[in-house]
């Protein structure tokens, strides 16, 4: 599938990268089908939730073990029946990005994880106990190579 987005410009999607919310994320409850867009040298770093079905909306994430090592989020499993099974092995966990004007006051959504089956490519936005909205990471990433405030920051400024 070809797509034109406003992020990357024009790319191609295989069928086995899209993932579907079949409840949407918040904030877009009706955009369901997603693709990962992941810098390959970078793979501690930030990725993009590129939307298939609003080609303009891409949405930063990234894994949260990589600024908060002991993030564990309890959900229920009721919430991630839809999902499928979810084992250890095909359970991959985002969390979304906010970038203000000033960079410093980069944070991620802890509260509010997105939890992915990549066996059946489904996925659900869950709203946890506890958690922060806005945890800050910049200290963390200026200290961290793998995890680049720059390439996000350009990206979104295009």
């Amino acid at each position: 599938m070809k797509l034109k987005t406003r992020v990357f410009g024009e790319i191609d999607i295989d069928d086995e990268k899209i993932i579907t919310f079949e409840n949407g994320i918040i904030g877009f409850p009706d955009l369901k089908r997603f693709t990962l867009i992941f810098n390959e040298e970078k793979k501690g770093g930030i990725s993009w939730m590129q939307s298939l079905d609003e080609p303009v909306v891409a949405l930063p994430v990234m894994n949260p073990l990589a600024i908060k090592e002991d993030y564990n989020p309890m959900v229920e499993d009721e919430l991630l029946k839809p999902l499928g099974e979810m084992t250890p092995e095909n359970t991959f966990v985002l969390v979304t990005v906010t970038v203000p004007e000033d960079i410093k006051k980069i944070t991620v959504n802890l509260k509010a994880p997105i939890v992915i089956n990549v066996a059946e490519r489904k996925a659900a936005q869950i709203i946890v106990e506890g958690g922060e909205v806005k945890y800050p990471i910049y200290e963390m990433i200026k200290q961290n190579p793998e995890l680049s405030v720059d390439e996000i920051y350009g990206i979104i400024n295009k």
